[in-house]
């Protein structure tokens, strides 16, 4: 369907990667990954035509439509949303147009008529009198109601052109999707709706995601930017991430018997098959995973911060109660008489269709805003520590990363703090960079630097994962599952919140849901 021939990139002397030689067939998805900065967007761009490689080419089957995600939410403000959606195949919506003009002709004539007639023959031969209905689906799909349809995209709030332009990326049936990040700023049920969309659709999809979850709900291959090249593996994002520990871990025992190296995999993949998130697919993906060989699977060169929390002392038996709080917000109640204790271990999910609701019963609870009511009661024991959704208070100071976090260790040798940041990839002369130019992700590492060094026994986190690049999300879920202390937070982060969460609170104004369950079967609940 869609081909990389002898692909490669360079800005300057940098290369992002050279002679990348790949198909992408129809009827897979493919999950595009690498580091920060490998490239992935970039390869996107340049197979939908945007950019042109270095050297090399894009060859695309003949009649074949691309569709692609668009970034720019300020695109199309004076368009209806309806129209906006519909733009997604440019020749229906230009032949859909051109038909308007014609008949709004003053002067309409014999040859506009037999204009019209020949674009009323393409327009039903590309399904168009069902275009916006199929537009209206899609929306009302992403939780866009029938009465916004027909306003302008200006109208609409910035969370909602983001699911109007995903809805124009899938319009029509294209013969390619090419989504960048599709899953940012969407609500649990339009990522659901998604999923299974794209499970579903029959053409050739090629996603970049950090949202390990979706990627393995979705994803039949893996399409790893890494060591300069592009190389594709069958199966989903655990399967590649397992099997890239794997090949790691027996490049470093070089001594194994090749019988014992060909049994483990052989058993690896038997367990990774029975897991197809495809179940149409599920025989043929076997049959390719089963022809691997270990050498196939290289070990990645991606660097994984170390994340690790250690409390400084283990909590008694009174952790905290949050009772009776309330709070209004330029006249509107956000939180209306919230209560509930935490117990010895919990580590609870907050979850909420209101994000501005969760933060600020974080920052209640962090002691950063006193609530309009209600009482925050911490056990004697406990000592706390708060990663802020929005961090920029914490980096106003012009200082060197190392003095920066130096205030807050309880050793101030700098040794010791270098080697701590050198767990979190500041090595060398990066400890050194001044903290008001850090990006955001690398905020992100420095906050949670911070967390690491207070020995808190109870950890709260408003949305942790953002900014953050694959490896940085998997090695802070890896630490927040071997934490011995309590947690609460919130995460758009699927994979992460099922596997750390033994309590869900779900909020409204007032708390709508209190149990000890799992974050899937809380979702199990909510569809039934």
């Amino acid at each position: 369907m869609i081909n990389s021939i002898g692909v490669t990139v360079r800005f300057g002397k940098r290369v992002l990667f050279e002679d990348v030689n790949i198909k992408f067939t129809k009827g897979n998805c493919y999950g595009l990954i690498g580091a920060n900065g490998a490239g992935k967007s970039t390869f996107l761009k340049i197979l939908s035509g945007e950019l042109e490689p270095s050297k090399g080419e894009i060859a695309i089957e003949k009649g074949a439509r691309i569709s692609v995600l668009k970034q720019n939410h300020f695109e199309y403000e004076d368009f209806s949303v309806i129209d906006t959606v519909i733009m997604g195949n440019k020749e229906l919506y230009g032949i859909m147009k051109e038909k308007e003009a014609l008949y709004a002709k003053p002067d309409f004539n014999e040859e506009d008529g037999l204009k019209a007639a020949k674009l009323e023959e393409r327009f039903g031969n590309m399904d168009g009198w069902n275009a916006e209905s199929d537009a209206a689906i899609l929306l009302n799909n992403l939780g866009i109601p029938a009465v916004n349809h027909y306003k302008l995209m200006k109208e609409l709030e910035a969370k909602d052109k983001v699911k109007v332009l995903l809805a124009q990326s899938l319009f029509g049936n294209p013969d390619v999707l090419l989504l960048d990040e599709p899953t940012n700023d969407l609500d649990i049920k339009s990522i659901e709706w998604l999923q299974e969309f794209l499970i579903n659709f029959e053409n050739t999809v090629i996603v970049v995601s950090h949202d390990r979850y979706f990627l393995n709900k979705v994803c039949t291959h893996i399409a790893d930017v890494d060591f300069g090249k592009i190389k594709i593996y069958p199966g989903n994002y655990d399967f590649w991430y397992e099997s890239s520990q794997l090949a790691l871990k027996q490049m470093k025992e070089q001594n194994k018997k090749k019988e014992e190296k060909i049994k483990e995999l052989q058993e690896f993949i038997a367990r990774f098959s029975a897991n197809a998130s495809k179940s149409k697919q599920a025989t043929s993906r076997k049959k390719s995973l089963e022809k691997i060989e270990l050498e196939e699977i290289k070990a990645s060169n991606r660097k994984y911060p170390y994340i690790d929390f250690k409390p400084d002392r283990e909590p008694g038996k009174e952790i905290l109660k949050v009772q009776n709080i309330s709070k209004t917000i330029n006249g509107e109640k956000i939180l209306d008489n919230i209560s509930f204790n935490v117990r010895t271990g919990n580590k609870i999910a907050i979850v909420s269709d209101n994000e501005l609701r969760t933060t600020l019963l974080f920052q209640i609870i962090a002691g950063e805003i006193a609530p309009d009511e209600g009482t925050i009661e911490w056990g004697q024991t406990i000592t706390h520590d708060y990663f802020p959704k929005d961090n920029g208070y914490l980096f106003k100071e012009n200082k060197p990363l190392v003095e920066w976090l130096r205030q807050y260790s309880k050793d101030p040798d700098e040794t010791y703090v270098r080697g701590f940041l050198g767990r979190m990839l500041f090595s060398g002369d990066e400890a050194l960079k001044n903290i008001n130019v850090l990006s955001g992700g690398e905020k992100v590492r420095c906050v949670l630097s911070k967390l690491m060094l207070s020995g808190a026994n109870l950890l709260i986190f408003d949305e942790p994962t953002n900014h953050l690049d694959m490896e940085a999300i998997t090695a802070l879920n890896e630490g927040l599952k071997r934490f011995k202390g309590n947690l609460i937070f919130t995460s758009h982060d699927h994979q992460l919140t099922q596997t750390v969460a033994d309590r869900i609170i779900e909020l409204g104004p007032e708390k709508k849901f209190d149990k000890d369950i799992t974050f899937d079967e809380y979702l199990e609940k909510k569809t039934q």
